[in-house]
């Protein structure tokens, strides 16, 4: 066995899985960056992250209720 082809072989693993974290963690970084910018949105917008699902039902409930109310308005001959 060729000690030394092994052993250069073992660095280039080890310099592909270094690039591989260094991606991985400015990845992470970006996300976590975006993650931040739209908790300040909801926070600007008066939304609490943890009753964002409430927020959105309640919303979709409003649009049904116009949708409804204007369809109710509407001449039921045209």
């Amino acid at each position: 066995m060729n000690y030394e082809l092994k052993l250069n072989e073992l660095k280039n693993k080890i310099e592909v899985y270094k690039n591989k974290k260094i991606k991985a963690e400015t990845r992470l970084e970006q996300l976590q960056i975006q993650k931040d910018a739209i908790i300040k949105e909801l926070n600007d917008l008066g939304v609490a992250p943890e009753n964002l699902d409430n927020e959105i039902k309640k919303l979709d409930n409003e649009i049904k209720e116009l949708i409804d109310k204007i369809e109710s308005m509407m001449p039921s001959d045209i």
